[in-house]
């Protein structure tokens, strides 16, 4: 069985990240979820430990999979781990370009190459971004991220009965 590094900010991981794990572990065996951390970006919503705490929360049923942070490259980290490959989900064409863009130039760089994993069509619509969205507001996300996500969101941003947010349009006259 293979090693493979699946990549990603994980800010915060989703059910779709989940599957993504999982296909991997059934494909290669050994997987590695490199949490990364780019320096020159600004922090997200949770820190990278906060990041790695939940994900070792939400996996522990799968044994072989461990989770590492990693600041700087994937392509160093792909050294780093002695994997085999990277892999990456995929949800829609728009993730194929962008990722088929990465996936050249780090082979360019390091010879490393890119395995593209279909994400189950039940989940091509949940995005990192749009969970930190709605838990803001106070949304219910619980469908969307795994328990000790959920759980961590819901202490940030208790769920919100309160509708006054929502303001009505003006009416025209």
């Amino acid at each position: 069985m293979a090693t493979v590094l699946y990549p990603g900010s994980f800010d915060p991981l989703h059910l779709g990240h989940i599957d993504v794990i999982e296909q991997s572990v059934a494909l290669f065996g050994n997987v590695i979820v490199g949490v990364m951390h780019n320096p020159g970006k600004p922090s997200g919503m949770f820190s990278l430990e906060e990041r790695i705490e939940m994900i070792i929360a939400s996996i522990s049923y799968l044994p072989s999979v461990k989770v590492v942070g990693f600041e700087g490259l994937a392509v160093d980290a792909v050294k780093q781990v002695k994997a085999a490959f990277i892999v990456k989900g995929l949800r829609t064409g728009g993730d194929f370009e962008v990722e088929q863009q990465m996936a050249h130039t780090n082979h360019a760089v390091s010879g490393v190459r890119t395995v593209y994993l279909p994400c189950k069509p039940a989940l091509v619509s949940i995005s990192s971004r749009f969970i930190r969205e709605i838990a803001q507001y106070g949304g219910d996300v619980t469908s969307l991220v795994p328990a000790p996500v959920a759980s961590k969101l819901a202490k940030l941003f208790p769920p919100s009965s309160d509708k006054s947010r929502v303001r009505p349009a003006k009416r025209q006259k």
